[in-house]
């Protein structure tokens, strides 16, 4: 019986656009989209994840379908809470199992109230114990950076509410900056641009697709165009346009100079040892930004540093907080400490 306690204790990346469970043991067990589906004449959820995103922007009157997370923090506690319990759920099948502890992932620029929500959310979820890990960090550990010996990792994890750069030396967080600019704010910058050069109205469901299969933050050799739908503002009617990665490239060009401005502000604030490290070992990109097309080129571009994407750019924060749950002595360390409540 001893090896059914094992795979118990769970890592949560509670993210703006996805959350991922990971199991002690067992690995990624959950990866949806961070979305509740809610009955607002009754209050019950009627779906979460893949589901519930399939209704964005489709449901009627007395169903919204919300994404509980802004921003990378909590915009709407019981929704948060209730979709935590939800996956907790689809790992844990039998009812009866003993409260997990559990490591949750938070943007670095978070406040001590937000923070308070996230652990407060996961106590209510069913955890005896919740740890935080800061989300850079996690990535950094995900990514397989050597994060405990003096040298210098740098991390850059756009995702989809925030964006994280950090600098990362001895198991602890040297310099970093957490900017509300990331996956979220592309996909709004597509649908403003399309407003003001077609005036045509998009769903935030098809500018996610057109940013991930025409965008860009560099020139590509060979760029591409696709047909995009949407309602014209004039007449009210559905149209298309055909529309070049060229001119994706330009509406997402606001947002890109902010990722870009973070990690130089980043770089700026460096100590020059640790600089030096990042100018020999290079940049590491996680998160779900790391899939643009051309954001390495960019920064490489930029900053004059090498760039590297992460081997699984989605899910190094959910392996790298799994890593925290699995070695938890070792990498104790890393957890933001919790006075507030006894072991």
């Amino acid at each position: 019986m001893a090896n059914s306690f094992i795979g118990r204790d769970m890592a949560v990346d509670l993210g703006t656009a996805n959350t991922l469970v990971y199991v002690r043991g067992k690995g990624v067990l959950v990866d949806e989209p961070s979305v509740v589906a809610l009955n607002d004449t009754t209050g019950e959820i009627l779906a979460v994840g893949h589901e519930a995103k399939r209704m964005i922007g489709r449901t009627p009157d007395h169903i919204t379908a919300i994404r509980p997370l802004q921003d990378g923090v909590i915009a709407d506690f019981e929704a948060t809470e209730q979709m935590l319990r939800y996956f907790i759920q689809q790992v844990h099948r039998r009812r009866y199992f003993a409260k997990p502890r559990m490591v949750i992932c938070v943007p670095s620029g978070i406040t001590a109230v937000e923070q308070r929500a996230v652990k407060e959310a996961g106590y209510q979820a069913g955890a005896r114990r919740v740890y935080i890990v800061e989300e850079p960090m996690a990535a950094a550990i995900g990514a397989g950076l050597p994060v405990h010996q003096p040298t210098g990792n740098m991390v850059v994890d756009v995702g989809g509410g925030t964006t994280e750069v950090a600098v990362i030396s001895l198991g602890g967080i040297v310099t970093s900056l957490s900017v509300r600019t990331a996956g979220d704010d592309l996909d709004q910058a597509i649908v403003a641009w399309m407003k003001k050069e077609h005036s045509l109205m998009l769903g935030e469901r098809t500018a996610e697709e057109v940013k991930m299969t025409l965008g860009s933050a560099f020139p590509m050799i060979d760029e591409v165009e696709a047909e995009i739908r949407g309602r014209d503002m004039v007449t009210g009617l559905p149209r298309t346009v055909t529309v070049s990665s060229s001119d994706v490239r330009q509406a997402l060009e606001e947002p890109l100079h902010m990722i870009v401005d973070a990690v130089r502000a980043t770089l700026d604030q460096t100590p020059p040892e640790l600089a030096g490290d990042i100018m020999d070992r290079g940049i590491v990109l996680t998160g779900g930004g790391a899939l643009l097309r051309g954001l390495d080129e960019r920064l490489r571009h930029e900053t004059g540093m090498p760039v590297h994407v992460a081997q699984d750019p989605l899910t190094s924060v959910a392996l790298g907080a799994g890593k925290c749950v699995e070695e938890f002595e070792a990498l104790q360390q890393v957890l933001v400490t919790d006075l507030r409540r006894g072991a």
